[in-house]
């Protein structure tokens, strides 16, 4: 039998198994696939690990897989849930811990209510990215703003920025009547990203808010993301419309982000426990 954690940062949920202690699982990227599917498994857009850290710059490190079996780079909401489980089962007596993903190491702080709940964190998200290896940027300047993309039967145009993973942002007038899961997967898996793509699409409100929608690579639309979100903050900042403290409001709640002086992004938002269980490995 497996132990899990089902958490959630505004409804974009993981499986979370602590593997510090030993624990040894084989073939996880079907395991993820089977564990993710929300009739027959436990249900979630994918299946987090919690292991030892590999080097002396990390407390922990922790392993991302999508509902699809793929790897992931990094997840904003998930890290807040690893912080949080990391607190809960008291694996740290720190407030500021930090967490090695595939887009590096990560700084995250703990918030504790009056009570000393952690229901909150803050991550580190690092600096954004112009030129990375999963973006084919030398294709457009500057800044990634102006790629043009045939989708269908239109031209969208897109900001790329890494957040340690691959994103496309493109901004739109009416979010709400926006057919995501029409035009989602097409930029997804366009041949421009050779490691496909996570899809932000922005409504500008004002200055200091903006509402997204965001179709994740390997996971279909999900009720928030936070690597998207701080993406989508970056492509609204260079593109002028937003300043540096921006609340986005994506289908699951609100998160509060932050573009710092030092030039790193600041993410703030929930993490929340659903419940905890056991269940066969079907694999």
């Amino acid at each position: 039998m497996l132990n899990f954690t089902k958490m959630t940062g505004l409804g974009n949920d993981y499986i979370y198994v602590d593997c510090t202690d030993g624990t040894k699982l084989h073939n996880i990227p079907e395991m993820a696939k089977k564990l993710s599917e929300r009739h027959f498994g436990i249900g979630a857009d994918g299946l987090i690990l919690i292991n030892k850290p590999d080097n002396d710059n990390a407390d922990f490190k922790m392993r991302i897989f999508n509902s699809d079996g793929s790897e992931a780079e990094m997840c904003g909401n998930g890290i807040r849930c690893v912080a949080k489980f990391v607190h809960d089962h008291k694996l740290s007596e720190n407030d500021k811990i930090a967490i090695d993903t595939l887009a590096g190491v990560k700084k995250v702080k703990i918030i504790e209510n009056e009570i000393g709940e952690c229901n909150e964190a803050i991550v580190d998200m690092g600096e954004p990215i112009f030129q990375d290896t999963n973006i084919p940027y030398d294709v457009y300047e500057p800044f990634n703003k102006n790629l043009d993309i045939d989708v269908e039967d239109k031209k969208m145009r897109f900001t790329v920025v890494s957040m340690g993973n691959p994103h496309a942002v493109t901004f739109v007038e009416d979010l709400e009547q926006l057919p995501i899961e029409k035009y989602g997967p097409i930029i997804e898996n366009s041949p421009i990203f050779p490691n496909r793509t996570n899809v932000e699409f922005v409504q500008i409100i004002d200055k200091n808010n903006i509402k997204v929608r965001v179709w994740e690579r390997g996971a279909g639309e999900t009720l928030a993301c936070g690597t998207g979100a701080s993406a989508a903050v970056v492509a609204s900042g260079i593109n002028g419309y937003t300043d540096e403290n921006v609340t986005v409001t994506l289908p699951g709640g609100k998160l509060q982000i932050e573009w710092g002086k030092d030039n790193h992004i600041y993410l703030q938002g929930p993490a929340t426990t659903v419940y905890e269980g056991k269940i066969e490995e079907i694999i």
